[in-house]
């Protein structure tokens, strides 16, 4: 937070071109792994979005369009609640997006219409739409020099954190993480890793043998 020695670790975004494959959030914290063709991506931007913890958020195909002016990307794709409703609600299980976003003058702004679906094996039912405008604009890097003083010591880590999770996605065509272990989120436990890597200075092998064990403990097998 600026003016504060307070972190918090945003989401991840990669973004990729004409990428043949995805991960696709089912419901339930569950995403299954999809392999489009090469026609399906053709001139098409995936923006790959990762939690806190790096492990799967959601993942859209759009293309850039750059007509009168504007510069924007559009896709519609299926994601889990968002943070502020997820420990507030459970009449709803999926969040359909439809995002939009495009360039400012300082920025960009990114626009959402959003379905929030309820959905079973009879079906999808749609209970209600949202509006959402979020703004970004670019801040001189200066007025956050503790956060790049705590990333220089954990950087190491969340490598191969990233590293430990390509593989994971590799592996498995279904994923499907629970919730808890031992009462604790799994991003409690990798921040927990990441603060002791930093302390004792680990080796990269030991980096990813810890990652691994805590992947596999929340990792559900597909039924």
């Amino acid at each position: 937070m600026r003016g504060d020695s307070m972190i918090i670790k945003h989401w991840r975004e990669d973004w990729t071109y004409e990428d043949t494959q995805i991960l696709a959030y089912d419901k339930d914290n569950a995403w299954k792994k999809v392999i489009l063709s090469t026609n399906d991506v053709k001139g098409k931007w995936t923006q790959k979005v990762f939690q806190v913890d790096d492990s799967p958020r959601y993942q859209a195909i759009g293309t850039w369009v750059h007509v009168d002016g504007r510069h924007q990307w559009q896709s519609n794709t299926d994601s889990p609640l968002p943070r502020r409703e997820n420990t507030e609600r459970n009449d709803y299980n999926v969040l359909n997006r439809g995002n939009n976003i495009y360039l400012t003058a300082n920025g960009w702004m990114f626009e959402q219409d959003n379905k929030k679906i309820i959905r079973s094996e009879k079906g999808d039912k749609l209970l209600a739409m949202e509006k959402g405008m979020e703004e970004f604009v670019k801040t001189d890097p200066k007025s956050f020099g503790y956060v790049q003083t705590w990333w220089k010591q954990q950087q190491a880590f969340w490598k191969d954190a990233r590293e430990t999770w390509d593989v994971v996605f590799a592996e498995n065509n279904y994923l499907k993480l629970v919730p808890k272990v031992d009462d604790k989120l799994l991003y409690e436990q990798f921040f927990a890793l990441g603060d002791q890597s930093a302390k004792e200075n680990w080796s990269s092998a030991k980096n990813k043998e810890n990652i691994k064990k805590v992947i596999d403990s929340y990792l559900a097998k597909a039924s």
